[in-house]
């Protein structure tokens, strides 16, 4: 159970840092940190949480995570259920704090007919920048393939792992660097349903490419880097 929790309030940071300070932050005149801030506000939620809990329960916060140390031989299969349900327990708890308190503003709605509404997730049309469907579908997998490789590679027995959350923070970073005007950055399913369940509409709908594609990205790169990479290192 300790490991659950932590992924439960790991998660729960993840989503309550990131998409509030897309929220609260990002906007505001003169003083927004704009989408570099809200890129860097999602690598520091997971750095400060794996020194945080990343001992008790590995610091995975992310279903995609998970199965991807799962296909790299790390994680047993038999724990990836608890886990993700943990983890989308985690994220929504923190959506629902986020609507609480966005809520405490005269005036807030949730338009979900523009993207990014509620720092959620989309393509087309609810794409930041309106990438399709495809880009999209590409986009979240080669990220969530390279976030995995950064993951296993800095965890490995081989590499020093007192700096392994440094590496998976601004691993993380760079992938909302890249990626924020595509698809508002996802690579993480439950951060994604979190935000979707809260505005519903086209972006409740969408939220399947959210799922499917990070989570193939990630089984793709723990058998990459098991049979490859990994192989290499030790021999």
């Amino acid at each position: 159970m300790k490991k659950l929790f932590a992924e439960f309030f790991g998660t729960y940071w993840l989503v309550f840092g990131g998409c509030g300070s897309a929220l609260f932050a990002a906007g505001i005149p003169n003083l927004g940190i704009g989408f570099i801030g809200v890129a860097l506000a999602f690598g520091l939620t997971v750095l400060t949480m794996a020194y945080a809990v990343g001992h008790i329960s590995g610091g995975h916060f992310n279903p995609a995570v998970s199965l991807g140390l799962w296909a790299g031989g790390r994680f047993s299969a038999k724990d990836l259920i608890p886990y993700i349900i943990a983890q989308c327990i985690g994220a929504t708890a923190a959506a629902g704090t986020l609507f609480t308190i966005a809520s405490g503003k005269a005036g807030f709605t949730i338009d979900n007919t523009k993207a990014g509404a509620f720092a959620s997730n989309g393509f087309g049309a609810f794409s930041p920048d309106g990438y399709s469907m495809q880009a999209a579908f590409i986009a979240e997998f080669t990220l969530t393939l390279f976030f995995l490789l950064i993951i296993l590679g800095a965890t490995d027995k081989f590499a020093n792992g007192k700096f392994a959350g440094i590496a998976i923070g601004l691993g993380l970073t760079l992938i909302h660097l890249i990626s924020i005007p595509i698809t508002n950055t996802s690579v993480n399913p439950a951060r994604s349903l979190s935000q979707a369940l809260f505005v519903g509409g086209e972006p409740l709908s969408q939220v399947w490419l959210f799922w499917v594609a990070p989570i193939l990205g990630a089984i793709a790169s723990g058998f990459i880097y098991k049979t490859i990479l990994q192989k290499a290192s030790e021999s």
